[in-house]
């Protein structure tokens, strides 16, 4: 049976854990991940990390697929968009404390689920000598 990602569970859990113990919560972004909306002059080494304290942020919603907020850059709001598997970890700025994630991979087609399949071409024989692969179904 398959499952939900527990990401944004726990996105949510050490969120409010963080700011109950006065600390201030900090994402760590994958900035090219599929999705993700966030000021690319501020990017570094493809990653960002973005503050999502009550005080920095507004509209702060962790939803199951995505972190959304609106945020000041440079003086200059913008809304932020970050689905969670693009999210690498979560931390308080004061002490570290927090967790990382390992990046997410698609989730397999369940089982008995048809998969999108490309037209077939028909089949050629190779024209050289040289070893060749082909799909068995």
């Amino acid at each position: 049976m398959s499952m939900t990602s527990s990401r944004p569970y726990i996105l949510r859990a050490l969120y409010e854990w963080i700011l109950e113990n006065a600390c201030t919560p900090y994402i760590l972004v994958n900035a090219y991940g599929p999705g993700v909306q966030v000021p690319q002059e501020h990017v570094k080494d493809g990653q960002i990390i973005l503050n999502i304290a009550p005080a920095a942020v507004q509209g702060l919603l962790i939803k199951d697929e995505a972190i959304e907020f609106s945020g000041r850059f440079a003086g200059i709001p913008t809304p932020v968009y970050v689905p969670v598997g693009s999210v690498l970890g979560i931390y308080a700025r004061e002490n570290g404390q927090g967790m990382v994630f390992e990046q997410e991979k698609p989730e397999p087609p369940a089982p008995n689920t048809p998969t999108p399949t490309t037209p077939k071409k028909p089949e050629s024989k190779p024209t050289s000598s040289r070893p060749s692969l082909r799909v068995v179904k």
